[in-house]
């Protein structure tokens, strides 16, 4: 058996990064830049008012007047200038007239036909936005996994559409005779599969795209039809059916169809028989059959396969945390036990799972992160700091 950490790495050498395609701004939510993007406006790209009130020709004290002369709103800026003792009615998002030196909110002045007062101090650049505050013309925003939030300075940096990774495509099979998909009536010694849905639910949320190939049964003519469906894909992620059972027969089929293995076990709980390596020229994860072995080695090692694939930094992210709960020592195997993060006296704790069978979907709904034991590691009392990754 070998590290996590190693398999890690030889998982993400099997792969390289996607090609490129661009694609419209609309388009763009949780994908990956393959490139920066450089900005076509300054932003703002005028001196620009930050509140609603009047743009005063000079800075002023409580009890000085001035004369309104004129109105300005967004887009409908004062086409003239004021003087030192002239004023002009201006909106947010208003540009800033030219004379102008300060803002005077509204709640601040006392008005009476086209006379304002002041009642408190306005400073030289007060509720001014200068020009270009925000960005300039040629910045650059850096490659990224496009949020919600980045869309918008894309936009406001005038940049109708960007170059991105195409998605990865993965491939996800499962097997095993004992499967029925969900709605499906299962027989006595059947059970419904559902990993593959969690699964094709992270590849979407990690950036790639899912295709849920039919369940390949105990059979070797049956698992080289489902092979065969896996063309074009990035990546084959393949459930259950690579330990050494007499019905464990994926290993055996990609072994037949040229699999160049990377590796075979490691050592870690839950997911000791993962396996990963190259089949008909396309990189290949073989996961455990158990729902929670699966999904904490797709969390683990498929989705750092797809950030790799995009571009992105593909570790996992480990964090610290208090110990909420005495833990005993561990054994030889790194185990990635389900575990609650909570704030607890303003600080960060998780607390392990009782039960940790990797069979248990209910207490891996119940988990929001992994705590890391590392294999041979000592007892620990609450209150110890660990390391976890959030899931």
């Amino acid at each position: 058996m070998i590290s996590v950490a190693d398999a890690l790495a030889r998982c993400l050498a099997l792969v390289q990064q996607t090609t490129t395609e661009t694609v419209p701004l609309r388009r763009a939510n949780n994908r990956v830049m393959a490139s920066a993007a450089v900005s076509q406006m300054t932003q703002p790209p005028f001196a620009a008012s930050a509140m609603d009130g009047y743009a005063l020709g000079r800075s002023a004290g409580p009890g000085e007047t001035f004369t309104v002369i004129g109105e300005a709103g967004a887009g409908h800026g004062f086409a003239g200038a004021i003087q030192a003792d002239q004023a002009i009615r201006i909106f947010t998002g208003a540009p800033l007239p030219e004379g102008a030196a300060s803002i005077a909110i509204q709640e601040d002045i006392r008005r009476d036909g086209d006379q304002i007062t002041l009642t408190t101090t306005a400073k030289p650049g007060d509720n001014i936005r200068p020009r270009g505050q925000d960005f300039t013309f040629g910045q650059a925003l850096s490659p990224r996994l496009l949020r919600p939030n980045d869309l918008a300075l894309l936009a406001a940096m005038n940049v109708p559409e960007i170059s991105v990774r195409r998605r990865p495509i993965v491939a996800l099979m499962a097997s095993g005779d004992e499967l029925v998909m969900p709605g499906e009536t299962a027989a006595p010694d059947q059970i419904i599969a559902s990993n593959t849905f969690a699964l094709a639910a992270m590849v979407e949320a990690a950036g790639g795209e899912a295709r849920m190939l039919p369940i390949a049964r105990d059979s070797e003519a049956s698992l080289r039809t489902v092979f065969a469906l896996t063309e074009g894909c990035d990546l084959i992620v393949t459930v259950g059916g690579a330990s050494v059972g007499d019905h464990d027969l994926v290993g055996k089929v990609a072994a037949d169809l040229g699999l160049e293995r990377a590796f075979w076990q490691i050592a870690m709980r839950p997911g000791k028989p993962l396996m990963a390596g190259k089949v008909l020229g396309i990189p290949m994860l073989g996961l455990p059959g158990n729902p929670v072995s699966a999904i904490v080695c797709g969390h683990l090692f498929m989705v750092p396969m797809l950030k790799a694939m995009l571009g992105l930094a593909p570790e996992p992210q480990v964090l610290t945390a208090r110990l909420g709960s005495d833990q005993p020592a561990n054994g030889p195997r790194d185990h990635y036990m389900r575990a609650r993060l909570s704030i607890e006296a303003g600080q960060p704790t998780i607390t392990a799972f009782a039960r940790q069978d990797s069979a248990l979907l209910t207490i891996l709904t119940e988990a929001n992160a992994l705590l890391i034991r590392p294999l041979g590691d000592g007892p620990r009392s609450a209150g110890e700091v660990v390391n976890y990754i959030p899931i």
